[in-house]
């Protein structure tokens, strides 16, 4: 039996196939970018998401049409916490969607820090009061307003807008749910005159949840899951101890720790926050997420800023023509760093050039420079869950880069085991719907199914991890009055 799954990524969508097997076929992609209409503001046109979405999906039906081929089931997953705010009465949205990148209620989230509530700009929460006013200066009637992140708007338009619906793992990222009571937040709804009629029921990330009737082959929705949480259950990392990094745009790192509830949505000491890796039956898993801010941007710095590679897919031919960076240090802090410093006010910065410094050292140093970050957010997530990782697994474009790769693996001092999937988010979803319709009988069959693509073993190299502590350092507080500021 096979499944449909629509991923939808913060720069595109594509549908495919997930078989029996475990192989991904019949993929289909549209490119979705977000706009920047101004510095700091991130939106995304809702219409064409779920356009986008729909058409992948038909595409991928049709390709699997012809070799014979019908799913049984529909998973969706999604980028989290991105917002969007849409009339229920005529469907069309009553706002811009926000990117989850966008950072337009930052000030919202300071002035409600001084009356003791802690949101981040990165969270749906002062998101959805933007779009709400919004629509009142539009003069819309409230009782046909409808909130939700993206998977949410996605299954609205699949189900003929017969489910207003997300899951746990979404819903626990937006700011004003609380997985200890599996409820939204009603004085963090008070404090921004949300109305809880407004938004979805939250539901399992897998299970019986709808039906996308929107499409031509009308499919059973069993599952719903944000994209991190989806790497995670692609990579096999289904049970406590394992854990995988995916190196997109940015990095992160997400570990599963069980079914113990941490008792506390904060950021834990060293950086690290909790959040639901997925919800079954109404039991709920747990993990751990590190943050980096800056990972493959860094490359596509080298490439479109400053000029030093042609494409991203050159930083691997180009780093290898030297054996070592010769003691330069690139620590790529662009926006400031996430786990473990949380210092938004730090910043990028090269150390140890010389006269012989080259491109080639520059380009080796910046793939070295986000594989020391790697292994901060694995010590992090370490120490902050009491765990230890016996290898990691990656995803994401950047592990397709062998020097990277190695460099991860001599930073971390364990094997980096690469997947087979570059983007493990399709078949994490495909899994979690396969756990329903009986194609998979359990998360330990899940689990037991990881195989590899490669696995690289630390090359006992020096990774000159206190020379990168030293750099870190150096970079922080560049400027003190964003250092001093915490979500």
């Amino acid at each position: 039996m096979s499944v449909l799954v629509i991923d939808v990524g913060t720069s595109s969508v594509r549908a495919a196939i997930v078989g029996g097997d475990g192989n991904v076929t019949h993929t289909s992609r549209i490119r979705q970018p977000p706009t920047n209409p101004y510095p700091g503001l991130v939106e995304i046109d809702p219409v064409a998401l779920a356009t986008a979405a729909v058409d992948c999906a038909e595409s991928t039906l049709a390709k699997a049409a012809l070799e014979g081929e019908r799913p049984v089931s529909l998973a969706v997953t999604t980028q989290r916490a991105s917002a969007i705010a849409w009339n229920a009465r005529t469907g069309t949205p009553i706002a811009p969607g926000l990117a989850w990148q966008d950072l337009r209620t930052a000030g919202t989230c300071l002035e409600l820090q001084g009356r003791g509530i802690r949101l981040s700009p990165s969270q749906s929460a002062t998101k959805f009061a933007w779009q709400v006013q919004q629509g009142r200066l539009s003069g819309i009637d409230e009782s046909d307003i409808r909130l939700g992140t993206v998977e949410s708007w996605v299954a609205w338009n699949l189900t003929r807008s017969s489910r207003h619906i997300t899951d746990a793992t979404n819903a626990a990222l937006t700011g004003i749910y609380s997985p200890a009571t599996a409820g939204w937040t009603p004085d963090v709804l008070a404090a921004l005159e949300l109305d809880v009629a407004w938004l979805p029921e939250v539901v399992d990330s897998c299970g019986e949840l709808g039906v996308g009737d929107a499409l031509s082959v009308p499919l059973p929705l069993r599952c719903l899951i944000g994209d991190q949480q989806a790497s995670l259950v692609g990579q096999g990392a289904t049970l406590p101890g394992l854990a995988k990094v995916t190196f997109g745009t940015g990095g992160m790192l997400d570990i599963c720790t069980g079914p113990s509830s941490p008792g506390s949505g904060e950021r834990s000491g060293h950086g690290c926050f909790p959040i639901i890796a997925w919800q079954r039956s109404g039991e709920a898993t747990w993990g751990l997420e590190a943050l980096m801010l800056t990972a493959g941007s860094a490359v596509d710095w080298l490439v479109e800023d400053i000029g030093l590679l042609t494409n991203a897919a050159d930083s691997q031919r180009v780093a290898s023509e030297c054996e070592d960076t010769d003691g330069v240090v690139v620590v790529p802090a662009f926006l400031g760093q996430a786990t473990p410093q949380w210092d938004f006010g730090s910043r990028g910065a090269i150390f140890g050039l010389t006269r012989g410094s080259g491109s080639a050292q520059i380009v080796r140093a910046v793939l070295e420079g986000v594989a020391h970050s790697g292994a901060d957010l694995l010590e992090a997530a370490e120490a902050d869950s009491g765990l230890t990782v016996g290898a990691l697994r990656v995803d994401g474009g950047m592990s397709d880069n062998a020097v990277f790769v190695q460099a991860l693996a001599d930073a971390c001092g364990r094997p980096v085991e690469v997947s087979r999937e570059l983007e493990a988010t399709t078949l994490g979803a495909g899994y979690l719907a396969g756990l329903v319709d009986g194609t998979w009988a359990s998360t330990e069959e899940i689990a037991e199914a990881w195989r590899p693509k490669t696995v690289l073993e630390p090359s006992g190299r020096d990774p000159q991890r206190d020379r990168w502590r030293s750099a870190c350092e150096r970079v922080s507080r560049w400027y003190p009055d964003l250092s001093a500021i915490e979500f």
